[in-house]
């Protein structure tokens, strides 16, 4: 099993240099009038970077939310406290959130 595991990285290997020989050599007139033909793909990248980003902000904002019950339901007295620390801590979360929209946003090339 070793020896097959060897004999397949070094085919791999030596079809990995293998590419380099088969690339097209791009002029500059070829260049230019190729134009960009990866906007589509930094689009569905930057949506799918933004769903993480919400997903995760999400998550923290639930459990913030719960834990913020969980206290004012032990301590009555402090649910005021309780409720000024959870506040700040969601204003945060969102901030991070509408950061990761802005650098998403921002590296977008057009």
């Amino acid at each position: 099993m070793r020896k097959l595991n060897l004999l397949f990285f070094a085919l791999v290997g030596v079809l990995m240099s293998a590419m380099s020989v088969m690339a097209e050599v791009a002029t500059p007139a070829v260049a230019e009038s190729a134009g960009n033909n990866n906007a589509g793909l930094y689009a569905i990248a930057a949506g799918v970077g933004f769903a993480i980003a919400v997903f995760g902000g999400a998550l923290g904002q639930s459990r913030i939310g719960a834990a913020a019950c969980e206290g004012a339901a032990r301590n009555p007295g402090a649910a005021a406290k309780i409720q000024t620390m959870m506040i700040l801590g969601l204003a945060l979360i969102e901030s991070l959130v509408l950061f990761a929209l802005l650098v998403i946003f921002a590296g977008l090339k057009p």
